[in-house]
């Protein structure tokens, strides 16, 4: 008998296709971009003068945080815990960009490259200058996001799975 129930469940596990693996990885990613563009809209609203900008990732981490935890601990998907792939590889991709970049005398110059890619992701010490000095709004801190909605919802995870 307790084979027979071990087969059922086996079958259901099977029924998630890559399709719907998929389409759950994309939504869960477009739900964590659209938390932090919702906190970068009210950010651009209230206009807070001289906020720092670990502050501001500090948020972007920490709201897609809340929001995966939430959303998993409504509805449990796997796929959510594995959007922090995609933060990734949008970093990496990013820092490929930044890399290949030039630069000049008020671009980061004669940066190493340790320096090029901490003054664009960080601004710290100070701007680099490339990519109009956007390198946080484009590459930190939406990863950020990110791995921050992947977090939350594996903690949301660990939460269901201690009371079953």
């Amino acid at each position: 008998m307790s084979s027979l129930l071990l087969e059922d469940e086996q079958e259901r596990r099977k029924e998630t296709t890559l399709g719907k693996q998929a389409v759950s990885f994309f939504g869960h990613a477009l739900l964590a971009l659209s938390g932090w563009i919702a906190l970068m809209l009210v950010g651009y609203a209230v206009n807070p003068q001289n906020l720092s900008q670990m502050i501001i990732l500090a948020a972007s981490a920490m709201v897609p945080l809340l929001l995966g935890f939430s959303v998993n601990r409504v509805r449990q998907s796997e796929m959510a815990t594995a959007v922090w792939l995609l933060g990734m590889t949008w970093f990496t991709i990013v820092a490929f960009l930044i890399v290949d970049m030039p630069t000049s005398p008020n671009q980061c110059f004669h940066c190493s490259l340790g320096e090029k890619l901490s003054r664009t992701f960080l601004s710290w010490p100070s701007p680099s200058g490339l990519i109009d000095d956007d390198g946080p709004f484009l590459g930190t801190w939406p990863a950020a996001a990110l791995i921050g909605y992947a977090i939350g919802a594996r903690l949301a995870m660990k939460k269901a799975d201690a009371e079953a």
